[in-house]
């Protein structure tokens, strides 16, 4: 459990686990509390006492990965267009065209590869850590492991496999034959911090941990980015969720937190779902994406949403989620040899041209990785981008999707749209912070708000969700004060 004492009530709380015979297993400051382990006798008499403010659920969190078939929506099979839905997994590597000489992942993103990309920004990886092959090479700065209650600096590994190809996606740099399976950003450096196992499984206490450790050592390994991609089913108001609060924390250091939507966006008979977005996507100003299939190319006109990417609202407290989507199905990135992954799901193999081995998976992960590499790019740009205008820019220029039968996503399963990494940078690079007024604009917005990508012009979302409202017009053109550091997105 994770017991929150009351403000000045801490070693009061302390002795009464003394006197219980509980000890406390880590200590989880951000969310003033700590975590030990009740039985179902001791729940009550300690939870309900004067000295606490609740307990929560030391949750089991697990990764945002899909790695068996996955069954379609029934609203797409009804489609005429339903041999064009999510394949078998194991019948995915002719989806692959490893000769192909421009990385559609980066092609669809509006982006073309380049090993600058990133450069200077430093992401923090809370995940089962990082296998420090080629691709990183000299770029992790450094490895922690949370795992078993304790923190340990530790040469880089990833014996799960999952963080790597995460990573890999982020900024993984490929030589000239594995171009097209490049990273996003693979200028960008690493911190490893490894809460998840062999078998892909944590809790949220080693998460929270992680998560501070990042925010105390922000200025020392220079981390401008978190990238969540795990979670874990909501059980409480995002007000008094432990991870959430330590996320928010995050945000309000300066730190962009990007998590995953989570993979709860169709039951087992293939019905489309809602209110499946998993903790800590349901934090208010953390960057929740969602998962697009990009069918392998560069044009956005095939693109559609995968079924299993879960949809909001968020349980309890009712908030729009995701804030976008990206694409994250069947994408290919760095393999940790010999890590559980690897080894177990053969099928999910990949071969690069020059015979390198590498690792396809989707889910929501790989969504959040690719944002996280999208905001790397962003950040490089412009260093003084806050988590809430990285939220507001991805959002503005997101480029809505629609269904089979030429119906838009609703917000709550797409938000604004599908990530569209260049018109977002060509915001950013825009803003001038010299202007400080509320009444003068500190960016001149394009006169077309669209992005030619693959030789089509596509419309940008051109709107905000705050909260749960769609805020219309050019609402980042000014610097307002919902871009700071101190205010909760959403919150009046």
């Amino acid at each position: 459990m994770i017991l929150k004492a009351k403000p000045g009530y801490e070693v009061w709380a302390r002795q009464l686990l003394s006197q219980k015979g509980k000890a406390v297993e880590s200590e989880l400051p951000s969310v003033g509390g700590f975590a030990t382990e009740l039985g179902a006798n001791d729940i009550e008499a300690i939870c309900n006492s004067a000295v606490f403010d609740g307990c929560s659920e030391d949750s089991y969190v697990s990764t945002s990965s899909v790695k068996r078939a996955v069954r379609n929506s029934r609203s797409e099979l009804r489609t005429r267009d339903k041999n064009a839905a999510v394949k078998n997994q194991s019948a995915a590597a002719s989806v692959f065209t490893p000769n192909a000489s421009l990385s559609t992942l980066l092609g669809t993103l509006g982006l073309t590869p380049s090993p600058f990309y990133g450069y200077g920004v430093t992401v923090a990886v809370i995940d089962s850590g990082i296998n420090p092959s080629a691709a990183f090479a000299g770029r992790i700065k450094a490895s922690y492991d949370f795992t078993g209650g304790g923190v340990r600096a530790k040469r880089a590994s990833d014996e799960y496999g999952h963080g790597t190809h995460v990573a890999g996606l982020i900024g993984g740099l490929q030589p000239a034959l594995d171009q097209n399976f490049q990273g996003v950003a693979p200028g960008v450096q690493f911190v490893a911090l490894k809460v998840l196992d062999a078998n892909g499984g944590g809790r949220t206490s080693d998460v929270i941990r992680a998560i501070e450790f990042a925010i105390a050592n922000k200025a020392r390994f220079g981390i401008d980015v978190i990238n969540l991609s795990l979670g874990h089913p909501i059980y409480e108001p995002a007000a008094t969720d432990p991870l959430v609060q330590a996320v928010e924390k995050a945000s309000k250091a300066g730190i962009i937190v990007v998590a995953s939507a989570g993979n709860h966006g169709v039951n087992a008979d293939g019905d489309i779902g809602f209110a499946g977005i998993t903790s800590p996507g349901n934090a208010p100003s953390v960057l929740t994406v969602g998962a697009a299939d990009h069918k392998q190319t560069v044009t956005r006109d095939d693109d559609r949403m995968a079924p299993y990417s879960s949809n909001g609202p968020t349980w309890y407290d009712g908030l729009v989620k995701p804030d976008f989507v990206a694409p994250g199905h069947m994408l290919v990135s760095e393999a940790s040899p010999n890590s559980s992954l690897f080894m177990t799901y053969p099928t999910l193999r990949a071969k690069g041209r020059d015979g390198k081995d590498f690792l396809k998976l989707s889910g929501t992960s790989m969504s959040a990785a690719v944002v996280s590499g999208v905001v790397a790019v962003l950040k490089q740009a412009n260093p003084r981008l806050t988590p809430n205008l990285a939220k507001a820019v991805l959002q503005f220029t997101a480029i809505p999707m629609a269904d089979n039968d030429g119906v838009v996503y609703s917000p709550l399963r797409q938000g604004t749209g599908e990530v569209n990494a260049r018109g977002a940078l060509s915001i950013v690079k825009s803003i001038n912070y010299d202007v400080t007024t509320t009444t003068s604009t500190w960016l001149t917005m394009p006169s077309n708000q669209q992005t030619t990508i693959a030789g089509q012009a596509y419309g940008w979302a051109s709107n905000i969700v705050w909260g749960d409202n769609i805020v219309w017009g050019d609402s980042i053109a000014y610097n307002l004060p919902i871009f700071g550091l101190n205010i909760v997105w959403g919150e009046n």
